[in-house]
């Protein structure tokens, strides 16, 4: 992630809580399916302020960020969950280390989405799990809506035209699909590694 992308993340921090309240009910679906997982290693990408990390049940959290001023809210509400400043492009973590990534909101802010998703396929041992929460653009009326707003996206450091076909998930197998939002805006994806 650009270092500019950095100083927008780590300046808006105290919003956050304000755009939880639009989230909370896909983050808590996100969780419950997360749940039905047994106790194991979870890695989730771009934790951002952790707000919701009290939703997980038996696991062993490691969250990254590149904001140093996410984290440290983080680590304010999670003094017992791990957090280390990381780009999810480029993991520091060795090969197999977790059986859970999360990528909740981060797929449109990253600069490489296929490079982060090499990189959770990577440190997911097999059979482990990948849940995806994010938007997609649409091939309805949103979808005009999501290219008018990409005129001014890149100020809010996102991509606001963000396509499904556009993400290779060739090594992972599809568990379910499943779309949430207005007009299935967002889609919460379940994939695993073989």
């Amino acid at each position: 992630m650009h270092k500019n992308s950095q100083r927008f993340y780590n300046t808006i921090a105290f919003l956050y809580p304000v755009i939880d309240v639009f989230l909370l009910g896909h983050k808590k679906l996100l969780a419950q399916h997360i749940n039905t997982l047994p106790a194991g290693a979870l890695l989730e990408i771009g934790i951002g302020n952790g707000s919701y990390l009290n939703l997980y049940n038996n696991k062993t959290i490691t969250g990254i960020d590149t904001s140093a001023a996410m984290l440290g809210r983080a680590k304010a509400k999670h003094p017992g969950i791990v957090f280390l400043e990381m780009d999810g492009e480029a993991l520091r973590f060795k090969n197999a280390a977790f059986n859970a990534v999360v990528l909740c909101h981060v797929l449109a802010v990253t600069q490489n989405a296929n490079q982060m998703l090499s990189e959770a396929y990577r440190v997911l041992e097999p059979g482990g799990t990948l849940f995806i929460l994010n938007h997609f653009t649409p091939s309805n009326f949103f979808g005009k809506i999501d290219k008018a707003f990409g005129l001014i996206s890149g100020v809010f450091k996102f991509r606001s035209e963000f396509y499904l076909k556009d993400l290779d998930f060739s090594q992972f197998k599809m568990v379910r699909e499943i779309n949430l939002g207005t007009f299935s805006y967002f889609k919460h994806l379940i994939l695993q590694k073989p």
